[in-house]
């Protein structure tokens, strides 16, 4: 199949990577074309000047762009995938974005005989790097079995949840999920510092335990060293709480831990850590 990836990202870099080592025909995309030619100049694939052109004859379609706005430029906009996709092709979007978005861009590509799956993945820039993401599904069953040998060439896990905007919503429940445990680990981190303990004996011994956690396993000990710099961004991260506040407010759930922590977040922007990883919460815990 001929495949088209747009937004080489910190997940669609080396997600199209995987794709092009597998032996597809890739040509890519990215709105800062330095980075797309960075791309072909280490993996067998080509680059082109719009989504338009990348999506020209593709079988299957990849997405992984900023937030909404950006996804309906790429796939709407002048120059955008619906300009030039052809009946059958399949678009897989690896973009965090609203549910909403989700359905409205299913039903678009719906009436040009064409196919959409929200694909939003977990696992960040270390798993898309080792192919271990995780990927949450909403779309059609069939679309979906054509698809899942592509994304499992960078996955560890591929999972159908629903119609189009279930892949969403479930990435919500994913946010929600990490934002309580990341503060959680934060105040931990802090209170075995200040009690004197040993905190790589303290999360050795509770990592074994009920306490474990992906986040523990692999945040604790950078947060103790005061390193910051490991993945999903805090400017990411209240992108993200955000979607899920106002998904909250549509569907009647009470989410006071998640709107927290995104208070919590603000104040790490304001100390000028948008960029620095979603573990940097222990680091407004120290000021």
């Amino acid at each position: 199949m001929k495949l088209a990836f747009i937004g080489l990202g910190v997940i669609g870099y080396p997600a199209a990577g995987h794709l092009s080592r597998a032996g597809h025909n890739i040509t890519v995309f990215n709105r800062t074309a330095s980075k797309a030619a960075k791309w072909v100049s280490e993996y067998n694939g080509a680059s082109a000047a719009s989504p338009a052109a990348a999506a020209t004859s593709a079988d299957v379609i990849f997405t992984c762009v900023g937030n909404d706005d950006d996804l309906r430029e790429v796939v709407i906009g002048g120059e955008g995938i619906l300009t030039t996709v052809k009946p059958g092709a399949i678009l897989v979007d690896h973009t965090t974005a609203s549910a909403e978005v989700a359905t409205e861009l299913a039903g678009i590509l719906k009436e040009r005989d064409a196919c959409f799956i929200d694909a939003p993945v977990s696992g960040g820039q270390q798993g898309a790097e080792s192919g271990q993401l995780t990927v949450m599904c909403g779309g059609d069953p069939n679309d979906f079995e054509k698809i899942s040998p592509l994304v499992n060439a960078y996955a560890k896990q591929v999972t159908l949840m629903g119609p189009a905007g279930s892949g969403q919503l479930t990435k919500m429940v994913n946010q929600i999920c990490i934002a309580g445990l990341i503060q959680s680990l934060a105040e931990g981190v802090q209170f075995a510092q200040n009690a004197g303990l040993d905190v790589e004996q303290v999360f050795d011994v509770i990592g074994k335990g009920a306490a474990q956690s992906w986040q523990m396993d692999n945040r604790h000990k950078t947060m103790n060293d005061k390193q910051y710099e490991y993945g999903f961004a805090v400017d990411w991260m209240r992108k993200d709480l955000a979607i899920c506040l106002n998904e909250a407010r549509k569907n009647g759930s009470h989410l006071p831990v998640a709107a927290l922590v995104d208070q919590f977040y603000s104040e790490v922007q304001k100390m000028g850590g948008g960029r620095r990883d979603t573990s940097s919460l222990l680091k407004r815990l120290l000021s």
